[in-house]
């Protein structure tokens, strides 16, 4: 995110500002770059940025939305990528009076192609969850793909950096109809959408999902492509009904899918910032093939002694019955922004279609050589 705020820096708003002059003749560059990076920019991270920026627009351009928005059209073409996502949040902003609503749609369905209206589009549906729905449904049958994905990726109900939509964390069947109409989308860029929209309702509502999968499942290769990356998190806690789908063997105590397993770590003592070798080994049982999905599963400390588990893909297909797999992972202990590790003894397992197989355990210790108390 720091990296990422930085390309809001003085020169980029510069160089915005001399795009809008062309279209706005009265507007002050200056003034505007010296109102946007106040005493407070610094402090400002990047959703927090792109809204300074918003804002001031507001205060810059005229003060009638619909001649703001004039302004704004008249340079979009040159405006495009990441960094304008402030077009549609300027929208969001200034553009939710019911008066507004079809300049806004308008807006919203122009600018996401320079950038995305993913973020923006969310207020409208928290407003008026059954029109924005039925503009969304417009939307999934659009030309252009930049738009279709709108309306799967702006009705996801926990999209990342987004407002939640509690209402269809809840009860998503207001927007499967959407899902529907893109299920068999040309443009992967909009199944990746329709496959994230479902891995998140798949968090609330496995039962939704699984019937959707079951009900679109061998359709067309686009739609089974999408049901096999929307059951994605399904699939890593080993949910029974989503591995039959998929075709994973079963694994049972009279019948284990590995006849035997063994896992080495080393070394089994280091510190944060070290890594580790995990050396692993399963013998497959004797019979028909079958389709395995081999992780490493490691049991982090917490904060507090508490215990957190997080898996690693190994492999993930079908072998032979009695083959015997094999294989050597190195694994980094460095802190990550999402990860931060404390020290103490780590459990590590061997999953096959998530039955533990195998064990091992390593001690972590912090820089000084420290160990959890």
């Amino acid at each position: 995110m720091a990296e990422l705020k930085a390309v809001y820096n003085e020169e980029f708003l510069r160089g915005f500002g001399a795009k809008v002059h062309t279209a706005h003749a009265a507007f002050d560059t200056d003034k505007f770059v010296k109102d946007v990076m106040d005493d407070t920019w610094q402090e400002l991270e990047l959703k927090a940025r792109m809204r300074r920026i918003s804002e001031k627009l507001g205060d810059h351009l005229p003060a009638r939305y619909e001649e703001a928005l004039e302004v704004l059209f008249a340079i979009d073409e040159h405006c495009a990528g990441f960094p304008y996502l402030f077009f549609p949040d300027f929208v969001e902003v200034f553009g939710q009076a019911p008066e507004h609503w079809d300049l806004s749609m308008k807006a919203l369905e122009r600018f996401t192609s320079k950038s995305s209206a993913e973020f923006a589009v969310r207020p409208f549906l928290l407003r008026d969850p059954e029109r924005m729905m039925r503009q969304m449904t417009v939307w999934a049958q659009y030309p252009d793909e930049h738009v279709r994905r709108l309306a799967s990726e702006g009705s996801r109900p926990r999209l990342p950096w987004g407002q939640a939509l509690p209402m269809f964390k809840k009860d998503p069947a207001p927007v499967l109809p959407v899902l529907e109409l893109l299920k068999q989308d040309p443009s992967l860029y909009v199944r990746k959408s329709v496959a994230n929209n479902l891995n998140d309702i798949a968090k609330d509502h496995s039962d939704v999902v699984l019937e959707t999968a079951r009900r679109w499942k061998g359709t067309h290769p686009h739609t089974d492509w999408i049901i096999r990356h929307g059951c994605r998190t399904l699939i890593k806690k080993s949910h029974p009904e989503a591995m039959a789908l998929f075709g994973y063997a079963e694994s049972s105590a009279e019948e284990p899918l590995a006849s035997a397993a063994s896992l080495t770590v080393e070394p089994s003592e280091v510190a944060v910032g070290g890594s580790t070798e995990l050396y692993y080994e399963i013998r497959v049982r004797d019979g028909q093939p079958a389709h395995i999905r081999v992780e490493y599963g490691i049991d982090f400390v917490k904060a507090r002694g508490k215990i957190s588990r997080k898996a690693f893909l190994l492999s993930d297909k079908t072998v032979p019955g009695g083959s015997r797999l094999s294989g050597t992972r190195t694994h980094s202990w460095a802190d990550l922004t999402t990860r931060r590790h404390y020290p103490g003894e780590h459990r590590i397992v061997l999953l096959v279609n998530g039955q533990e197989t195998a064990s091992a355990s390593l001690v972590l210790t912090g820089s000084g050589g420290e160990q959890q108390a």
